[in-house]
């Protein structure tokens, strides 16, 4: 396995510590923990390009570890009232759209490129910036309310990057409809 792999793999591998701090009230640990995962995000691309490293495996690898930290993330938040159980819904319905659709796309044996677009990019980074800024304020014990501009961006971004990558896929399945 190369760096670039070890990377994501190392970030899914962050997730459970994340959750066990989050859930035992260590949010500054939590926030230590997800920007950790965060460098590990932005490193294995990095390498991955530069070093010529990009693996079939990766590509497919590196948005499930997104997607696992972002769930659990903002389910873990929702369970424990520090965020808007509706934000959390949005978030993994996003996903869990995108994932079906994957699979879908897979099980009728359409061909399709798992290359991340600019918005589902942004999207992440929207995501992830705000959970690290409601941790931070979490673990200094501010309101996250202050955030609404940043959730409303984020949401935003959330909702928009969804509806491009359904229409890629519908676009995929049905060449001719779009």
């Amino acid at each position: 396995m190369n760096l670039p792999n070890s990377l994501t793999v190392l970030r899914i591998l962050l997730i459970p510590f994340f959750i066990g701090f989050l859930t035992y009230g260590r949010y500054q640990w939590a926030l230590w923990t997800l920007l950790a995962a965060g460098v590990t995000d932005i490193l294995d691309g990095v390498i991955a390009r530069m070093a010529n490293q990009r693996t079939k495996l990766g590509a497919y690898l590196d948005p499930l570890a997104d997607k696992l930290l972002l769930t659990s993330a903002f389910v873990t938040l929702s369970v424990l009232h520090l965020v808007p159980g509706w934000v959390a819904i949005v978030v993994v319905s996003r996903d869990l759209i995108i994932v079906a659709g994957t699979l879908l796309l897979h099980v009728t044996q359409t061909p399709i490129e798992v290359v991340p677009t600019v918005l589902g990019k942004g999207t992440t980074l929207a995501q992830l910036s705000y959970l690290a800024l409601a941790l931070a304020l979490i673990a200094l014990q501010q309101d996250v309310r202050e955030l609404m501009p940043l959730l409303a961006l984020m949401l935003t971004l959330t909702v928009v990057s969804g509806l491009q990558y359904v229409y890629r896929g519908i676009r995929a399945y049905h060449p001719d409809l779009v």
